[in-house]
């Protein structure tokens, strides 16, 4: 959840590691049958289909309306299959703002917290949304993540003339934020955290030497929102050619994530 405009093709079509590294965070969520659950930030809605399909009542939520359309029409078009399941269901909403009538027993959220920097906002929210003894389960990206990838590019930005500290007070999009950080927040809004991990985790980027590339228009698009088409190329150049050496290995990129892993208990 974010302001950015996000290209839901691409996303779907050269991203979909994001998602697909969620899957095996459901284990720790462990969806049970009839429980309610809201996945903030579902995209384009395939893990909130994943816990329906445990069984659970899933609602999906994402601050970006082309994300749910694509939601609805991957899993919700009842002219296709009038069998659908009844229990998934989306809906645009903002992670810092968000109510329901209901009580939820999780709150899952897979690569969304760091998009979002008014952090105690969410937690809020989230807090609200949970009934007492309901679970927060989160993955996110923590301190340092994508480090290599954005120092190439505000040392590019900044060789083609760009004022890199002006760019990131507007541009920067990211809260990466450390264990220590994260939990404190949790805590001081009255979460119980029972389990918090920092973890490198090497993520293959999908298209071969295009691989940076689409991430960078992916995910850093509000950094070269300001340039042309010609100052767009020539900073990912210079951000391909500053990492070639330590993110590109047999044809294949790679970014340099860490995660965060989170559950905290209402």
């Amino acid at each position: 959840m974010s302001t950015n405009n996000w290209d839901t093709a691409l996303y779907e079509d050269k991203h979909a590691f994001v998602w697909k590294y969620g899957e095996d965070l459901l284990n720790l969520l462990a969806p049970q049958p009839r429980e309610k659950i809201l996945d903030l930030g579902c995209g384009t809605g395939q893990l909130t289909a994943k816990i329906a399909e445990s069984g659970a009542i899933a609602l999906g939520i994402d601050a970006d309306a082309a994300m749910i359309a694509r939601a609805n029409a991957n899993y919700l078009n009842l002219d296709l299959d009038p069998n659908i399941n009844r229990d998934l269901n989306f809906a645009v909403a903002d992670a810092t703002s968000f109510k329901f009538d209901t009580a939820f027993d999780a709150v899952f959220s897979n690569a969304v917290l760091h998009w979002i920097p008014d952090a105690d906002a969410v937690i809020r929210c989230i807090y609200h949304a949970l009934k007492p003894g309901g679970r927060l389960v989160a993955e996110f990206g923590g301190k340092g993540n994508v480090k290599s990838i954005t120092s190439a590019l505000d040392e590019a930005l900044q060789e083609i003339g760009f004022d890199s500290t002006a760019v990131a007070l507007y541009a920067y999009p990211w809260y990466f934020p450390s264990i220590g950080d994260y939990t404190t927040r949790l805590e001081r809004q009255g979460f119980d955290v029972v389990y918090a991990v920092l973890f490198n985790r090497s993520t293959v980027l999908s298209d071969g030497d295009a691989g940076l590339r689409n991430w960078l228009l992916m995910f850093a698009s509000r950094f070269l929102s300001e340039l042309s088409h010609e100052q767009q190329n020539l900073v990912i150049h210079k951000v391909e050619k500053r990492l070639k050496s330590s993110l590109f290995q047999d044809g294949v990129w790679s970014a340099d994530y860490r995660r965060i892993r989170i559950v905290g208990i209402r």
